[in-house]
């Protein structure tokens, strides 16, 4: 068996796992599973994090939730289609997550995390 592309969820930003099952159409895979087909994704939410990050400068971080009014913060799906607006940021190379001030894998990481712009070619 030859070695598959790593593939990105389109909706959650996660990493695709393979399935057997997906063996005859993996080219035509875009989400991890079938919530995500189903869930539309908010573009709102990539805008609104990069321009808050750009607003902060660089080597800043900020938390996802600074996008959210206060009521919207206590909404747990509104806070995680703005998580999964993150990873998804991060699977285009625009962003970094971090906790502890460490990068982390997006597709793994749980609790709390901050977004950074991703420096490129030693500039932010």
């Amino acid at each position: 068996m030859t070695k598959l592309a790593t593939k990105i969820c389109e909706n959650c930003g996660r990493v695709i796992e393979y399935r057997k099952k997906w063996a005859l159409n993996w080219e035509q895979i875009k989400y991890c599973g079938e919530k995500c087909r189903r869930s539309p994704k908010n573009p709102d939410f990539e805008n609104d994090l990069m321009q808050l990050l750009k607003k902060c400068g660089a080597g800043k971080t900020i938390c996802p939730s600074e996008i959210l009014s206060e009521e919207l913060k206590k909404d747990k799906a509104v806070m995680e289609q703005v998580r999964q607006a993150a990873r998804r940021l991060v699977a285009k190379g625009e962003i970094e997550i971090t906790q502890k001030g460490q990068v982390v894998d997006p597709s793994t990481a749980k609790g709390p995390m901050r977004l950074k712009l991703k420096k490129r070619g030693g500039l932010l």
